[in-house]
């Protein structure tokens, strides 16, 4: 006697019932984002520009999401060994960048990269602007930059700039370009071993994001000669533009923003894009930043304007890197 058959129409309605189950469970199992910790990479070492405003909005994108962002420090290779990190992470939302200028100072050198930063990159928004300062040792003897232009002339030898990436290294070139000064390139890993050395004088001044030598040039360490916008800053109205001291054509600002791996989804992108401008538009935080020197981005603020700003850039100081004729180290 054969085994005991359903009959076919039940049969029918088991496997049914089975392919439905089986197609609802990942969807039943999966919980809604966020629900465990987000890491936020900085590619740079901790106690630089971009090191300080990441933590500052982790802090308060922790509090809205609900969950731990967890900055992880991956620096090397002017930030693309952390940015390879996150390209190559899962797009799934727990693996975020925040990133800025080298973004395009990269491409506009040609370095050669691990990742495609157009392809493996989705912009979730930008974030900040940055002063670019030129700073010297405050022992060094020039007050104005056509002082440091004349003192630079006299002493052809004495003169050496620090540099934690190309990106720092590039405005500082160019201004070398303008004023016919030689200043010989000293690169460092990071912004805190050259800042230590600029401190010390082993190296006399350097081309930096505001942050990290601002709390210097507040203890009378370092000495402010100009910014490098074109229009001064409501952040630090007391400076002076390198266009205002004398070096016509000059202008350079750094900026910086959030990224996720390409393919994360498109609620996630959006998610994090009203979070993050929320966040900028709160006169609190807004403080905090400008106290860090930074300038909170305003106004309207999409990925895609993001991405446009980026490739804005990338035009920008592709057409400067060959007048100055500088190479990717």
């Amino acid at each position: 006697m054969s085994g005991f058959r359903l009959p076919s129409l039940a049969r029918t309605f088991a496997i049914g019932a089975a392919l439905l189950a089986a197609l609802l469970q990942p969807a039943a199992a999966q919980a809604p984002w966020p629900n465990k910790p987000i890491r936020l990479v900085v590619p740079y070492t901790p106690a630089g520009g971009t090191d300080i405003l990441g933590r500052l909005l982790a802090r308060r994108l922790s509090e809205v999401l609900g969950v731990p962002l967890v900055v992880e420090n991956r620096p090397g290779s002017d930030g693309s060994i952390g940015t390879d990190v996150v390209a190559k992470a899962a797009p799934d939302g727990y693996t975020l960048l925040i990133d800025g200028t080298s973004q395009a100072y990269n491409v506009a050198f040609g370095k050669k990269l691990p990742y495609d930063p157009v392809r493996d990159l989705a912009p979730i928004a930008q974030t900040a602007n940055q002063q670019v300062l030129l700073v010297v040792n405050a022992n060094l003897p020039v007050t104005t930059v056509k002082e440091l232009v004349e003192y630079g002339k006299a002493h052809p030898d004495k003169l050496n700039y620090g540099a934690s990436s190309n990106a720092n290294a590039l405005p500082m070139e160019l201004l070398k370009v303008l004023t016919g000064v030689q200043i010989a390139h000293v690169p460092y890993r990071g912004s805190g071993p050259m800042l230590n050395d600029l401190l010390s004088g082993q190296v006399q001044l350097a081309m930096s994001g505001a942050a990290a030598p601002l709390p210097h040039v507040r203890a009378g360490k370092l000495r402010v000669l100009g910014i490098g916008d074109s229009q001064r800053s409501p952040t630090l109205p007391e400076f002076p533009t390198l266009a205002e001291a004398g070096i016509a054509g000059f202008q350079t600002l750094q900026w910086s923003g959030m990224f996720a791996p390409a393919g994360t989804p498109q609620p996630i992108i959006d998610r994090l894009n009203r979070e993050v401008n929320a966040i900028l538009r709160d006169p609190a935080f807004r403080k905090q930043m400008t106290d860090a020197g930074f300038d909170a981005v305003q106004g309207e603020n999409t990925p895609e304007q993001w991405r446009a700003h980026i490739a804005a850039e990338v035009a920008k100081w592709s057409g400067i890197v060959k007048r100055v004729g500088l190479k990717a180290e």
